[in-house]
């Protein structure tokens, strides 16, 4: 298997209003104050059905449990749950929906998780290399593939940036923030303080974080996507829709 060694900075990542900045602590509590929520829903929830049972009204109990789940399920898992990426995506990125879908399923990831990295990285562009070497869709260092492999082939591509972000997710817990920060910035980010982090991986935190937010609710649109457009994203969206327009 491939050494996952620190990710150097790959290419330049548009700058992110200063606004939108969160560091990674305060997002874990915001997590944290969602899950408790959760938590404290199904108490209730709980309570009020056994209440219910102990009565003899069951119908009744079925109905208001039914209608709990239509209503207070978690949003973020409801595009996951049914293997698609929200709608808010760039074209781009959504001609290769179905894949990311499979993509991420093989890796136990959220697919809309996948395709911001993709959004980000290439926009879908299968072929765009920088500077610093990374290579096609979700921008691979070099270092992460077997000798003889296609860096440019989608599958390989894909596999490699999946085995890499999957690999981010389990060293950071679980937080995307962070895991976003190691598939940047490298593995060492993520037990440093945001302050100390590069520039570039700073901004790619905020931009992947703000786009897979909006994206975890299943939007038609994002504010945060067309900020990341406008700040210099669209040139790179450009390139992608003529390499895909030429492949189709």
């Amino acid at each position: 298997m491939t050494a996952l060694a620190p990710s150097p900075a790959r290419r330049r990542v548009p700058a992110a209003p200063a606004a939108a900045k969160r560091k990674p602590e305060a997002a874990r509590r915001s997590s944290l104050r969602r899950h408790l929520r959760r938590e404290l829903l199904v108490w209730l929830t709980g309570v009020a059905f056994g209440v219910l049972l102990a009565t003899g009204t069951l119908g009744r109990a079925l109905q208001a449990a039914q209608a709990w789940l239509v209503t207070a399920r978690p949003v973020f898992s409801a595009p996951a749950s049914l293997g698609m990426i929200a709608p808010m995506f760039s074209p781009e990125v959504r001609y290769w929906e179905r894949d990311i879908s499979r993509w991420a399923r093989a890796h136990n990831l959220d697919p809309n998780l996948l395709a911001t990295v993709m959004q980000i990285e290439s926009c879908g562009h299968p072929t765009v290399g920088s500077s610093a070497g990374a290579q096609g869709l979700f921008q691979v260092m070099p270092f992460h593939f077997s000798a003889g492999e296609n860096m440019h082939d989608p599958e390989t591509n894909a596999r490699r940036g999946a085995d890499f972000l999957a690999y981010c997710m389990d060293y950071a817990n679980e937080d995307v923030g962070l895991a976003l920060g190691c598939y940047n910035g490298g593995p060492s980010v993520v037990t440093r303080a945001f302050e100390t982090w590069p520039a570039e991986t700073q901004r790619y935190y905020v931009w992947g974080t703000t786009i897979y937010q909006e994206a975890s609710q299943g939007l038609a649109s994002s504010g945060a996507l067309q900020s990341w457009l406008d700040a210099g994203g669209s040139g790179l969206c450009r390139r992608a829709e003529g390499e895909l327009a030429a492949r189709s």
